[in-house]
């Protein structure tokens, strides 16, 4: 059986008079990249701080990778929060080494691997400076590197992109999938669905302190499928079976564009067949729910 990087059995936490997490039992696959997705206020945030042992869980047990969590864990982890915590007055040299040996690199190895990270994001001029006077985003790229240099087995990113004009979003996400190639377990947490969409291979959803839905991006996607349709094609005399909704029919560059909702997955093949024999189809696929769609209906719903 797989260990998962990170395993919660009925985890719980109350902050005063508010249950920020509620018995929440979750699996995070090991070598992926997890989207921990929720709105506002769902208790996501409570969560990473339980895992990067920054509070503590009121009852429930952590795994990491199948063992109790345990402060030695630390080491493998790392974290870049939504609020960003460099030092403003210090260069950025100096912090990167210095946060660097936090978490346990000797000075040379520090030195080196700051030297790597440095001259991929192309900031050999930044060295000398004080984060104060750097922009958000680039003094985004110190933070991300010093998030990554100890390699942990575990990072946590929450809102990696904030900050970031398109070119430097892509520069990250880049980087965040190479570190999965090379074996990292990454917790992605952000509202971005579009990022979600290009990014995540599982998805866990938590809503008003409870786990609502975990599973693979895919099964997501069908699960929460429409039978909406497609179809691409050329003629006058389109005809569709019984109880199929014409949702939009136009025309782009002489083809028309039709969208068609049927009521049964099982009828595709059937409104396919129907089709072809009217008109002449230039494509016919499945329009799959967006991350976006999904989220607003799951807080909707619950």
């Amino acid at each position: 059986m797989e260990i998962s990087i990170i395993e919660t059995q009925d985890v719980s936490k109350q902050y005063a008079s508010h249950l920020a997490l509620d018995k929440v039992s979750l699996k995070m696959p090991k070598g992926k990249i997890t989207g921990l997705l929720g709105p506002n206020g769902a208790g996501k945030t409570s969560l990473i701080r339980i895992i990067t042992q920054i509070t503590r869980a009121d009852s429930g047990l952590v795994l990491f990778e199948g063992q109790p969590l345990k402060p030695k864990h630390i080491e493998g982890i790392g974290y870049l929060p939504e609020e960003r915590g460099l030092y403003k007055k210090m260069e950025v040299g100096e912090q990167l080494l210095y946060l660097a040996q936090l978490k346990g690199l000797s000075r040379a190895d520090a030195i080196t691997r700051c030297k790597v990270w440095v001259d991929k994001f192309d900031i050999g001029t930044w060295w000398k400076k004080k984060v104060e006077e750097l922009s958000k985003g680039m003094q985004q790229k110190v933070q991300f590197i010093s998030t990554v240099i100890h390699e942990p087995t575990l990072i946590i990113l929450d809102e990696p992109f904030t900050g970031f004009d398109p070119n430097n979003a892509k520069l990250i996400k880049d980087e965040i999938l190479a570190l999965k190639a090379k074996g990292a377990s990454i917790i992605f947490s952000t509202h971005r669905m579009e990022s979600v969409e290009e990014m995540c291979d599982y998805i866990i959803f938590i809503n008003k302190s409870k786990k609502i839905l975990e599973a693979e991006l895919q099964q997501v996607k069908e699960q929460f499928r429409t039978n909406t349709y497609e179809l691409v094609y050329n003629g006058d005399n389109l005809q569709t079976p019984q109880n199929t909704e014409i949702v939009d029919d136009r025309i782009e560059n002489g083809s028309h564009i039709c969208i068609l909702k049927h009521p049964s997955p099982m009828g595709r093949n059937e409104l396919l067949k129907q089709v072809m024999q009217h008109v002449e189809v230039v494509s016919f696929s499945e329009k799959m729910p967006a991350m976006s769609d999904i989220f607003i209906k799951l807080t909707s719903e619950n």
